[in-house]
């Protein structure tokens, strides 16, 4: 199963990437959870400990593998370089595991004057596909706010598009968004998850906008999820936001 969850910045949709690929590693599955966020926080909403986080270095930002795997210099850019790298080994090799879960960090690129066509976003795009299309584990993918940068063939090889959104309308408006762009690839399975929900007002809202058909469940806002950043613990402590993502899950595995 490979599932891509979006959303804007705030409404967490990092708390529910790593609650769900907790869930899925205690069921014994193998799971590969892939920080593909600018502002990546994925291992810290995992539970990861701080000394491992010290150590994670993010796919974008290992120079001498992506030179070694492109063919690449510093110098590269508008010359020649390979856009077929090597990328089966990555995973196994640069990943980091705790709880069961194999995380993968990506990073991103962000360079004036380089565009998309670079070793580093080659690189990317290519291991990204990979995930996707070849690796065998469940793979949950924590996204920016949108999927603009999966390829077609890379995009309907995805299960499922679940969109990560708050009772307001901005939120609502991403959700429209990465589905209007899932629908120029040729994806109709794009759901939504709805988070920080205080009362049936909210849930209510929520429905009326998105369509009952379209929403997977509801995740009702708590304090100790919300401050747990704050004071460094998993949102993986909190049993009823725990309990509230396996229902969805269900659901996403029954009819989804």
């Amino acid at each position: 199963m490979k599932i891509a969850i979006t959303g804007k910045g705030g409404v967490g949709k990092t708390t529910f990437s790593a609650i769900l690929s907790r869930i899925y590693a205690e069921e014994g599955y193998n799971v590969l959870a892939v920080d593909a966020d600018p502002d990546p926080n994925l291992a810290l909403a995992l539970g990861f400990p701080e000394e491992i986080i010290k150590e994670i270095v993010p796919i974008s930002e290992m120079k001498t593998m992506i030179s070694e795997r492109t063919s690449s210099t510093p110098e590269t850019f508008g010359k020649m370089f390979k856009i077929n790298p090597k990328v089966d080994d990555i995973p196994e090799k640069f990943c980091k595991k705790h709880n069961g879960v194999k995380l993968l960090t990506m990073g991103t690129v962000d360079k004036a004057g380089m565009g998309c066509f670079c070793p580093e976003n080659v690189l990317l795009k290519k291991l990204t596909s990979h995930l996707i299309l070849q690796n065998k584990d469940i793979v949950i993918m924590d996204m920016e706010a949108g999927i603009e940068h999966l390829g077609r063939g890379t995009a309907q090889g995805v299960d499922l598009f679940i969109v990560v959104i708050e009772p307001g309308i901005r939120s609502i408006k991403t959700y429209e968004h990465v589905k209007n762009l899932a629908e120029q690839l040729g994806i109709n399975r794009v759901l939504v998850v709805a988070n920080k929900v205080r009362n049936v007002d909210d849930e209510k809202y929520v429905l009326e906008h998105v369509g009952e058909e379209n929403c997977l469940g509801f995740i009702h806002y708590r304090e100790n999820v919300g401050d747990s950043d704050r004071v460094n613990h998993s949102p993986y402590d909190s049993k009823e936001t725990v309990g509230e993502v396996k229902k969805i899950k269900e659901k996403l595995e029954k009819g989804a």
